[in-house]
């Protein structure tokens, strides 16, 4: 099916194999290449369809924004115009990271603003929450793990994403990779831009306290995304988790699920209304996230030490023979008693003998020797 783009007609469902629409005759393909199947959401400021990629051999899908803001009065539309501006330039930037989607043409057709970029086939968190309930610890800190680098990312270059939600991440069906989605709200965090207030944008529930008064940091989004951890936790929105009698964040008592202290200091620093102290990057969330993940002995290991030398070791033996040790004995015997050298095979004494006093405490000295050498069991 083609979907016609024309806001205002009557009759948007089209056959695939037409290039005009049938009921208003507007035309239905993009740039002559994207073909819109069906729309996929509406907001204040524009219409989302489902699309594919006609000039591809493998037709693949794709998503076109039409800017089409609903909003009436100069400052409003401007605005809308800026933001749409922005996310093209933004995805532009970011679009080279594997968990953001990729910017695939920005132009004007028919007086309409567009922005085609790369479909992510997947769920967003807020479904995922819906089939298969509240989240538990293992799953939260693998969502802060994959998706705490890509902020790293956008912040590294000076991007502050600013509408971090359950709906604005998706589970990547191809490879369950978290992939964060719709960056018309985002921000270039310059520092001019930083120290001047601005308008308040974002989803209410999630929004950091300094970004609802315009003035949104890299530290908002840390806020944000903390939110929305909480959210997934308890299945109840972050205003339902928060105590205004007495400004604290009571989100533990509605768990399904207890979590470890670790990770609730640390969603709790995530959540600080005061911006010094909540944590200022996400190096620091990471550091920890993981500093305190346990190291598994193996049993081996753990059982017995390794390479540890008994008290008292036996001296290696010599690969030499002991026939050969008795032989060279024999010879530091004679040195010592004088006489010729003995045979190799040797069956009577020698003629000529030491004193029987000296020739037995050599013979100990040298039987000794002989014991400490070859071991005391001679083996």
């Amino acid at each position: 099916m083609s979907y016609c783009l024309n806001p205002r007609c009557p009759k948007p469902e089209n056959a695939d194999d037409v290039k005009f629409c049938l009921s208003c005759g507007h035309k239905l393909l993009l740039k002559e290449r994207y073909r819109a199947i069906k729309p996929i959401g509406q907001g204040g400021f524009g219409r989302t369809f489902l699309a594919v990629d006609e000039d591809k051999p493998s037709k693949p899908r794709c998503v076109i924004k039409q800017f089409y803001p609903q909003a009436q009065g100069t400052n409003t539309v401007q605005k809308a115009v800026e933001l749409f501006n922005q996310e093209a330039v933004q995805l532009d930037e970011l679009g080279q990271h594997p968990q953001i989607p990729e910017l695939l043409a920005y132009f004007t057709q028919e007086d309409r603003q567009y922005l085609v970029q790369e479909f992510i086939d997947g769920k967003n968190l807020a479904q995922e929450s819906v089939e298969q309930g509240a989240f538990n610890e293992e799953q939260i800190r693998q969502l802060l793990n994959d998706l705490l680098p890509v902020l790293q990312f956008c912040h590294a270059r000076h991007v502050i994403h600013r509408d971090i939600k359950p709906e604005n991440i998706i589970l990547r069906a191809s490879d369950r990779k978290l992939v964060l989605v719709d960056f018309g709200a985002s921000k270039s965090a310059t520092s001019t831009s930083l120290n001047r207030t601005g308008t308040s944008i974002g989803s209410p529930e999630y929004v950091a306290p300094e970004q609802i008064r315009g003035r949104a940091i890299f530290a908002s989004d840390i806020y944000s995304l903390g939110a929305t951890c909480i959210r997934l936790l308890t299945e109840r929105s972050p205003f339902d988790s928060y105590d205004i009698n007495d400004d604290s964040w009571v989100w533990q008592q509605y768990l399904t699920t207890p979590i470890s202290k670790e990770l609730t200091d640390i969603l709790n620093k995530m959540l600080e209304s005061i911006p010094k102290r909540r944590y200022q990057t996400v190096d620091e969330v990471l550091n920890d996230l993981n500093k305190n993940v346990p190291i598994v002995a193996t049993p081996a290991t753990s059982a017995k030490p390794v390479n540890v030398a008994p008290s008292n070791p036996k001296p290696a033996v010599s690969p030499k023979s002991q026939s050969q040790i008795d032989l060279e004995l024999e010879e530091m015997k004679t040195l010592f008693l004088g006489g010729n050298k003995p045979q190799k095979q040797q069956s009577q004494p020698q003629p000529q003998t030491p004193p029987p006093t000296i020739k037995s405490i050599i013979d100990d000295e040298l039987e000794e020797l002989k014991s400490k050498y070859l071991g005391n069991n001679n083996s």
